[in-house]
């Protein structure tokens, strides 16, 4: 059987930064949720992103939750989310017995559509918070949702999990609103196996949430509890990992803009072709390469072609308001999540990947054309 291509897995530096901070870590005996390089990756984070503060934690979900409960979301409380998105941005929502609202998408920016956003404004005026996603590294239009959030006086919670690396007019995503969060999964542009990071401008929002994060414990000299706080510290060990992932972030975007360039110069000129909307203010990270699919060929085509090929590939995210889970809940749009959903397939997009693989994974689907 042919190499496995993979859609996107963990690429460690060739220089071997990850393994130095660990073993730091071994020698200083720091294998805990806490240590040197947990606190020195929040600052590297938030140098990196110029942001004031963050909070390393153990997945980008949990930064999520955390952001709610700093927004002050509770039961009852409505928050936006985008639909087209994966589950872990509407997740925490419920975790704090609030009820989300989803709203479409643009064709412009596939990420949260201004006009829908409005649109659920009017219908419900009240809101407690907007999260807004950067979808595949693709930057939503910052400009116009901070105007229309601001006007309603709403925090702004930025899900930019998949968008580390990408800029809106020059400045990082995650940094617009009030609270912006990463994500470190085995799939993202760099990985510290699993984590997540909180960042805000809010510096004591900061760190009450590292005090919720670590079991809400007061400072006493016995355990004494008087919030609910949760274990989503990130160890010392992840942290060291993500710390010389860093160092290689800007390597990688690199390796992911040279993926997608090549997948444009070879696939664009087939029937029914369309890459992923790219803004004359938008510089993405190009984390996954994504096509539509407007012709005859159809993307589960594609996909069922790249895997007989050992070729991992995988549809668009299915927009929330689609999911059993989530059906009950109100939505506000038309039909352009579903259109990408339904259309869209994202090609591998490993920085692993060499010349030859690349060449391999366009053979395979121009094939589909012949």
């Amino acid at each position: 059987m042919t190499d496995k291509i993979f859609l996107s897995s963990p690429h460690m530096s060739d220089e071997g930064y990850e393994q130095v901070f660990i073993q730091e870590a071994f020698d200083q005996n720091w294998i805990a949720p806490l240590g040197t390089n947990v606190n020195e990756f929040e600052k590297e984070i938030a140098n990196k992103v110029d942001i004031k503060d963050a909070a390393a934690l153990s997945s980008g979900t949990a930064a999520i939750h955390l952001a709610l409960k700093a927004a002050d979301v509770g039961e009852d409380d409505i928050v936006f989310c985008p639909t087209l998105t994966f589950s872990a941005t509407a997740n925490p929502i419920i975790y704090q017995n609030a009820t989300p609202v989803f709203i479409d998408s643009d064709y412009k920016t596939w990420n949260l559509s201004p006009e829908f956003l409005e649109e659920a404004f009017k219908k419900y005026p009240n809101v407690k918070a907007v999260i807004v996603v950067h979808l595949y590294g693709l930057s939503a239009d910052m400009d116009e949702i901070m105007k229309i959030c601001n006007k309603y006086n709403v925090a702004i919670i930025e899900d930019a999990a998949e968008s580390l690396g990408s800029f809106y007019k020059g400045k990082s995503t995650g940094t617009f609103g009030d609270y912006g969060i990463f994500s470190f999964n085995g799939n993202k542009i760099i990985t510290s196996s699993g984590g997540g990071m909180l960042v805000s401008n809010k510096k004591e929002k900061i760190i009450k949430a590292r005090f919720w994060a670590t079991q809400a414990r007061d400072q006493a000299r016995h355990y004494q509890h008087s919030e609910l706080g949760y274990n989503y510290r990130m160890s010392n060990i992840v942290a060291g990992i993500g710390r010389g992932q860093l160092k290689v972030l800007d390597k990688r975007v690199r390796k992911k803009k040279y993926i997608f360039d090549f997948y444009k110069r070879e696939l664009s000129h087939l029937d029914g072709v369309e890459f992923m909307p790219i803004n004359k203010w938008d510089e993405p990270n190009y984390w996954l390469s994504v096509i539509t699919l407007n012709g005859k060929v159809r993307p589960i085509d594609v996909i069922e072609s790249l895997e007989s090929d050992n070729i991992e590939s995988r549809p668009v995210w299915k927009p929330m308001h689609m999911q059993p889970f989530f059906e009950k809940y109100d939505f506000v749009g038309e039909n352009v999540s579903e259109f990408i959903f339904e259309n869209g397939v994202c090609l591998p997009s490993d920085t692993k990947m060499t010349d030859k693989d690349l060449y391999r994974v366009v053979k395979n689907i121009k094939g589909l054309w012949r």
